[in-house]
């Protein structure tokens, strides 16, 4: 992850071979206490301190919710604390609207969910200014090709 504030998420994405559901296990250092807004945004390009990645992902075109919620952007991923352990509905390294290449983005607020009442709630949550982002990316491991 990228940011000025030197805020690190070490992670790992599973993804069920047989649901669409997405667990993301890690550790976040350096983020300050309290929930923040956890997002999958439009695009890999984490320039211009994560302005560049864009909006929250959707491509169906709903509007801001929660990760539970059926209406919400498919990159709607609710509020993490610095521990972070969670499985996502709905969501895909390599399906149907995959977040492959796509920018992950931490905010310094807490996400109300879409639930605000106002603009920026129905949009993006108020979750504040972008504090860090990385690019979504598969890594090959060649441990052991065969037995």
């Amino acid at each position: 992850m990228r940011n000025a504030a030197r805020i690190i998420l070490e992670s790992t994405f599973t993804e069920s071979s047989t649901m669409f559901l997405l667990q993301i296990n890690g550790t976040l250092k350096g983020l300050t206490p309290g929930k923040h807004g956890f997002h999958v945004h439009e695009r890999g390009d984490i320039g211009n301190g994560c302005i560049d990645a864009g909006g929250h992902y959707n491509p169906r075109g709903q509007p801001h919710g929660g990760p539970d919620d059926l209406q919400k952007h498919v990159g709607d991923l609710g509020n993490i604390i610095a521990n972070l352990d969670v499985t996502f509905k709905r969501l895909s390294l390599i399906r149907f609207h995959s977040i492959v290449g796509r920018a992950i983005v931490i905010h310094e607020g807490t996400d109300d969910l879409g639930r605000g009442g106002d603009e920026g709630s129905r949009i993006a949550g108020n979750a504040g200014a972008r504090v860090a982002c990385g690019v979504i990316g598969i890594v090959v491991s060649f441990g052991i090709l065969c037995r």
